[in-house]
């Protein structure tokens, strides 16, 4: 049976709470909220006023964790006065995951490329995660979605230069590209099955720079909005995504589509696919 993605064009907070709940998937005990908190200088992530309701919707504590790479986001300090200017502490309970060591590792026995990964430790005081990712660019994966949030983003700050290395944290910039694709979907797979399915997924197709909210100088957004996601499969929404982009007619698409098809974006969803975690048939419901 094809996973179900749901989809509005519709953009609003209220939005966002509406699609989710058509999942008619309760997220049980304390709920990890995963999100993109937005490199010092981007101008393109999603402010928290956004999520605000959906984040009160689930009751959730915003979780993140620090960067392998230079910024305002690398160490615990930076981070959590990042965190505090960009809002997120304004309105919500912050837990950076990785903030204090030592980082909690994951096994992957059937990974391709790398056979564990390694998150902040204070994931273990979360019972289910709602991931909202942010779709758009990104220079090294082709395009930024849910794939990425459960590999990168919730992997440690080590834990991303392992991912990136492919295994080996000193090949951060110099491994082979197709297997560091590989290893985020080997990656992902740890975090789902550490929360035994107990996830859902919601993507915002917005402000879509080739860039990624990583970038602290970013380009601008190259295309009109495309609307709001959400489902239970993060391959499902992910190759929807990608879809949705292939389909437009905005003239500024083929710029957003040579920057995933420079960096064969779509491999990373052709290698969860084949970990077996998510389908990329999908049925796309439109509400």
């Amino acid at each position: 049976m094809a996973a179900k993605v749901y989809f509005t064009r519709e953009i609003t907070p209220e939005k966002v709470v509406e699609l989710y709940r058509m999942l008619g998937k309760e997220l049980p005990g304390r709920v990890a909220v995963k999100l993109h908190s937005g490199e010092e200088g981007n101008q393109n992530f999603l402010r928290p006023e956004f999520f605000k309701p959906m984040v009160e919707e689930v009751n959730g504590t915003v979780v993140e964790c620090n960067t392998a790479y230079e910024g305002s986001r690398n160490t615990t300090e930076k981070h959590l006065e990042t965190l505090e200017k960009h809002g997120w502490s304004k309105y919500f309970t912050v837990d950076l995951l990785d903030g204090e060591g030592p980082d909690l590792e994951l096994p992957i026995p059937e990974g391709k490329r790398i056979h564990k990964n390694f998150v902040g430790k204070d994931l273990e005081k979360y019972d289910s995660m709602l991931v909202l990712s942010h779709f758009k660019g990104h220079p090294m994966g082709g395009y930024g979605g849910a794939i990425k949030q459960l590999s990168i983003g919730v992997a440690s700050s080590y834990g991303k230069a392992y991912i990136h290395g492919v295994g080996d944290p000193d090949a951060f910039w110099t491994s082979d590209h197709d297997s560091f694709l590989e290893s985020m979907a080997d990656a992902a797979l740890s975090v789902i099955r550490y929360f035994k399915g107990s996830l859902a997924y919601v993507n915002v197709m917005k402000n879509m720079s080739v860039d990624c909210d990583c970038c602290a100088v970013a380009e601008d957004p190259c295309m009109k909005d495309i609307g709001i996601l959400a489902s239970l499969d993060p391959v499902a929404i992910d190759q929807a995504c990608l879809d949705l982009v292939y389909q437009a007619d905005d003239p500024g698409r083929d710029h957003l589509i040579q920057r995933i098809e420079s960096q064969n974006g779509v491999h990373t969803i052709e290698a969860a696919a084949a970990l077996g975690y998510g389908e990329r048939e999908y049925e796309l419901i439109e509400v």
